[in-house]
């Protein structure tokens, strides 16, 4: 099973605008999920499922109406999956970083890499980890040599970290 990428609008099923219920149908295809409402003075829910060993959290920020962002995770350390998370034909977590973020910029897109752990693609938007604790190959800066997760939001999504820094 392929779950494809589709910055800025969503991720296999889940569209982002989707309602609460629409996304909540969309994962059921995968099996079990939990949706995660927050406190009293936070709107915001998160509807946790897999898809197989891919962890995915499908996020309603602010006023949690609609989705606004769909995260997905690397099976983790030993384990594998049937199921490849692909960017334009790139299985995310099993290609080198480096060459994701190649082939991005051969796109016309631009990677941030201000932090080096969290780099992202403003405008498309996408948002990479590349962090963990567990035993992995790593770059000879210490990074993991393929990302650890994979965001993807809106086109004004990073626009935060971007003024930040202004």
């Amino acid at each position: 099973m392929d779950i494809v990428l589709d910055p800025p609008h969503g991720a296999g099923p889940v569209r982002l605008g989707a309602s609460l219920d629409e996304a909540v149908a969309a994962v059921s295809v995968w099996g079990p999920h939990d949706v995660d409402y927050d406190e009293e003075d936070d709107p915001s829910k998160t509807i946790y499922t897999s898809c197989q060993q891919i962890r995915v959290n499908v996020l309603l920020e602010g006023a949690g109406e609609v989705v606004t962002a769909i995260e997905l995770w690397w099976p983790g350390e030993g384990r594998r999956s049937d199921v490849r998370v692909l960017l334009d034909g790139d299985d995310v977590f099993t290609t080198p970083a480096e060459d994701l973020f190649r082939r991005a910029v051969e796109r016309g897109w631009t990677v941030d890499r201000t932090e080096a752990e969290f780099p992202f693609i403003p405008g498309v938007s996408l948002g990479f980890g590349r962090q963990t604790s567990q035993e992995v190959p790593r770059t000879p800066d210490g990074l993991p040599i393929y990302v650890t997760s994979v965001l993807v939001g809106n086109e004004r999504y990073y626009d935060n970290r971007l003024k930040n820094r202004a």
